[in-house]
């Protein structure tokens, strides 16, 4: 039986420039966004902290 991981890429929005960007749930280092370089998650050990808003998750 082959186990499904819980993590999951999504869509967040930068709280700062508005810039869409797909990111994957549980980052192992700090995700900044593309635009304005402002960090949108940092990784904590378990989940993600994010900092934008999310839009969407993927499959």
């Amino acid at each position: 039986m082959i186990q499904e991981t819980k993590s999951k890429f999504i869509k967040v929005r930068c709280a700062e420039c508005k810039n869409e960007q797909i990111i994957y749930s549980n980052v192992s280092t700090p995700v900044t966004c593309l635009v304005c370089k402002k960090e949108l998650a940092s990784p904590t050990g378990g989940k993600t902290k994010l900092a934008g808003r999310i839009l969407e998750v993927l499959e």
